[in-house]
């Protein structure tokens, strides 16, 4: 796309409303994908929140979370989509500094939070299933806590960069911002190493954790033929738990690009990443924005009650929720 080779950008692109190292179409190209998945992330989003809304079976604890995130992939086709596809039209950075440094900190902010919130996801099913002695002991105020938690997680890394612990700077297309990689000193090395070890590695071992043992509790009462026993909604749980499964399986797709471009650019000569590496990298970090309501559609049986109810314009779809053992908090109506 413009540059056969690695990515070899001169000072010019570091400059805010500089040269771009791409051509204006490849820059057209990219803002109608972005304009397309910003349409598209919002109007889905917006739908999953309206859900929430009108079926009050879906507000539970656990369903909170997903409200969350829900909202974290609003903030970012809301604000990153339409800034980042400005600057392509115009085919280079257009907000200046003080644009670059709100754009670049809001999408790490967006990001951070999501995967604190998959990992809170993780904890839930963990106590659910295979601690339901735990489980049962959470109120809404613990939920709250660890929400609260991820949020808070997601401030301190994505200011850190703004108050001079790394920074943030236009990438190698010159229309967007990201972490400043391309600068590639101690700075940059240590607090992007704290980040893939936090908020990357840690939540990712943390929820292979919880997973590899709700795997292990579900084959051990089916082997055993006693799900009845089990204080939950079988079904439900499973399938709630299937579709926070898939959630991290596509968000570790959609950021695993991010993570070796700062790896390669803090171990390496970022001048060698790749061209398309470096364009495709942000752009996977952000679809997860559009790609999760169909997860949860898709991954959740009553999540596809409500769309047919919404899309059939019903005033009441009433979402079966097997009542015959006590429920968990995670699980029970946050009206009750």
């Amino acid at each position: 796309m413009g540059i056969d080779s690695g990515v070899n950008v001169s000072d010019d692109v570091a400059l805010y409303g500089g040269k771009s190292a791409f051509t204006q179409l490849e820059h057209n190209i990219v803002a109608g994908y972005l304009i397309t998945a910003g349409v598209i992330s919002l109007l889905s989003n917006i739908v999953v929140l309206l859900m929430f809304v009108k079926f009050k079976e879906l507000r539970t604890a656990t369903n909170f979370i997903i409200i969350n995130l829900a909202l974290t992939d609003i903030g970012v086709a809301g604000i990153g989509y339409p800034m980042s596809a400005a600057s392509d039209i115009h085919g280079s950075w257009k907000f200046g500094y003080v644009g670059c440094q709100i754009y670049a900190a809001l999408n790490i902010f967006f990001g951070m939070a999501s995967i604190g919130l998959l990992t809170v996801v993780a904890i839930d099913r963990y106590l659910t299933i295979c601690r339901p002695d735990l489980g049962q002991k959470m109120t809404m105020q613990s939920y709250n806590l660890l929400i609260l938690a991820a949020w808070l997680n997601a401030v301190f890394w994505s200011s850190m960069p703004v108050v001079g612990w790394a920074g943030y700077a236009p990438d190698p297309t010159g229309a967007t911002c990201t972490i400043n990689w391309r600068q590639n000193d101690a700075s940059f090395i240590s607090y992007t190493m704290a980040v893939i070890a936090v908020n990357f590695v840690l939540p990712l071992a943390a929820m292979f954790y919880c997973y590899y043992n709700v795997s292990v509790t579900v084959k051990r009462y089916k082997a055993n033929n006693c799900l009845d026993s089990i204080n939950i909604d079988w079904s439900d749980q499973i399938n709630v738990t299937k579709m926070s499964m898939v959630m991290i399986v596509m968000f570790l797709v959609a950021w695993s690009p991010y993570s070796m471009v700062c790896l390669w650019a803090s171990f390496g000569d970022p001048k060698t990443i790749p061209t398309p590496m470096a364009i495709i990298a942000p752009l996977f970090a952000k679809s997860s924005t559009f790609y999760n309501p169909c997860i949860y559609v898709i991954a959740n049986k009553k999540f596809r009650r409500a769309i047919i109810g919404m899309l059939r314009c019903q005033t009441r779809q009433r979402i079966t929720i097997n009542t015959q053992v006590p429920m968990t908090t995670s699980q029970q109506p946050l009206t009750q």
